[in-house]
């Protein structure tokens, strides 16, 4: 490690401190203000659980293998219909960036597929797919999909018209300027779309699990609904929102790796 970068390590550590102790102190103050809820209110268990009961439950469900099974379920669905998704809204993103015309042809129709809710298509799918992972898979990716080609295409537009001459000029390949200048150029507003994908992702995978389903915490909160488990419910849907969370931090992380080379432009600067 270069002497040049040990400044730059030591200024950034502080500051993700601050954000760790923030989160630690954000997380503990809406325990607090929940369990504070449930005793001012004082309703039934099954309407409104406690911190405490929440936590129990949570715990029965991790020992006995039953959570984990269904948030590997969901995972799995989630996980594959972002790649699904997401490589196939780049694939056409790429190609409406590049042809106006074939914009003008589907543009339309895509604006229209988002006008319907993804839970009035999802019995469809299930429908015509099955209740198996490929429905769920997807669900998901048709969630996906919409953000991340909106973003490849704003990207790859907002390319400079000057970098392109400059491309030109030095005859570069196509495959060149796609590697070397439309690539890096467009990433951060592709990954921008990719973060806003990954969370979208896991409600395509829940909707698709409430449609029809025999795993995955989808049903898991349709089976803790059924029974009045209502501990059950808030298990599983924290366990979304942490798996949301994650996949989108696990995004924000590849982008700054990417996308480090801004920031030593900037210092540069």
């Amino acid at each position: 490690m270069s002497p040049e970068t040990q400044p730059q390590l030591k200024r950034q550590k502080p500051g993700s401190w601050k954000r760790i102790l923030f989160l630690v102190i954000s997380l503990a103050t809406a325990v607090l203000l929940w369990a504070l809820l449930v005793q001012l209110i004082q309703l039934p268990a099954f309407i409104l659980p406690g911190p405490g009961l929440v936590w129990q439950r949570f715990l029965k469900s991790l020992t006995d293998g039953q959570l984990l099974y269904h948030a590997l379920a969901t995972l799995l669905e989630v996980i594959a219909g972002l790649c699904l998704g997401g490589s196939i809204a780049s694939i056409l993103g790429y190609l409406l960036a590049k042809s106006p015309a074939l914009e003008k042809l589907i543009s339309p129709y895509l604006v229209a597929s988002q006008s319907i809710p993804t839970v009035a298509i999802a019995p469809l799918i299930v429908i015509w797919f099955g209740p198996g992972i490929f429905s769920k898979v997807l669900i998901s990716s048709l969630t996906v999909f919409f953000p991340v080609l909106i973003n490849t295409v704003v990207g790859l537009r907002e390319v400079p018209q000057d970098l392109r001459d400059l491309m030109r000029s030095l005859k570069a390949t196509p495959t060149q300027t796609f590697l070397k200048l439309e690539v890096p150029a467009a990433l951060p507003v592709f990954l921008g779309g990719l973060r806003v994908g990954a969370t979208l992702s896991v409600i395509g995978a829940v909707v698709g699990e409430f449609v029809g389903a025999d795993r995955g915490l989808g049903f898991l909160i349709n089976v803790g609904r059924g029974q009045y488990d209502t501990a059950l419910v808030f298990v599983a849907v924290l366990t979304l929102i942490i798996m949301a969370m994650s996949l989108y931090s696990l995004v924000l992380l590849f982008e700054t790796r990417l996308l480090a080379w801004q920031s030593w432009r900037q210092e540069l600067e």
